[in-house]
């Protein structure tokens, strides 16, 4: 007991800080959808008004641009940084023989979320226009069959694709992505997150569109495409759920035109 009370008294490295900084960060973002989801005031928050919130949560067609795109950032956000940790790990693995401090793990994850904002942009565009022609509901799901089968049926083919591929043996080897890129310092971890962004993005445009078929702002779904992106990028795990996910996902854009 005196040994834990000891541990808990000892100051946090640069290193803790920065992880501790990064899963608060994923903590706040999935709250932040939560809220959003559940239509429920900021208030309790401090700096938001619950109108703020209650803004987030209209219909495309009838929100602010920067509110969607806001939206859509923090879903980005929720959603893909779990999946960053394994490469994060790796990096801060290799830079703590070295560094003493976590500027560099703060530069590749902001680097890696600077590539997922843009994604955002577009995320929030194609909302906003398939919202204005009322194929949306405004939870952000597919009032089209048509739109739906398309949607399951790009992701489902992307999973066979060259690309994927490609973008997949990258994130599921971080090791020697690092070792092929290493240097030291902020700029070169910030060049390496946005090509780690980049590459992620790759992998999980797809997947993310199906946002569009279960809702946008589905909380059951965001939680499952999360845990099935980071799954997919682990060796061992993903290598045995990338073309049967494929195959599902072609057989329900197949029911979804049928029935």
């Amino acid at each position: 007991m005196d040994r834990a009370r000891a541990i808990f008294r000892l100051p946090l490295s640069g290193r803790g800080l920065a992880w501790l900084g990064f899963y608060l960060a994923i903590l706040l973002a999935w709250v932040s959808v939560a809220l959003m989801a559940a239509k429920l005031p900021g208030a309790d928050l401090g700096a938001m008004p619950a109108s703020y919130w209650e803004t987030l949560c209209l219909s495309a067609a009838e929100a602010s641009p920067l509110a969607l795109l806001l939206m859509w950032a923090l879903m980005s956000a929720a959603m893909m940084l779990p999946t960053f940790i394994p490469a994060a790990r790796t990096y801060d693995d290799l830079r703590s023989a070295g560094a003493g401090d976590g500027r560099g793990l703060a530069a590749l994850v902001g680097g890696y979320l600077v590539v997922w904002g843009g994604a955002s942009v577009l995320g929030a565009g194609l909302q906003w226009v398939l919202a204005t022609k009322g194929l949306l509901t405004p939870a952000g799901a597919s009032l089209s069959p048509i739109l739906t089968a398309g949607l399951l049926a790009g992701a489902g083919l992307y999973q066979f694709s060259v690309l994927k591929a490609a973008c997949l043996s990258k994130c599921r080897m971080p090791m020697t992505f690092f070792m092929e890129r290493w240097a030291q310092g902020t700029g070169p971890a910030f060049k390496m997150g946005l090509e780690l962004g980049a590459v992620c993005l790759g992998c999980c445009w797809a997947l993310m569109l199906l946002g569009f078929v279960g809702g946008a702002m589905n909380l059951l779904w965001m939680g499952a495409a999360t845990l099935f992106m980071t799954l997919e990028k682990l060796p061992d795990l993903g290598r045995p759920l990338t073309r049967p996910a494929g195959f599902a996902l072609l057989a329900a854009a197949a029911y979804t035109l049928i029935f």
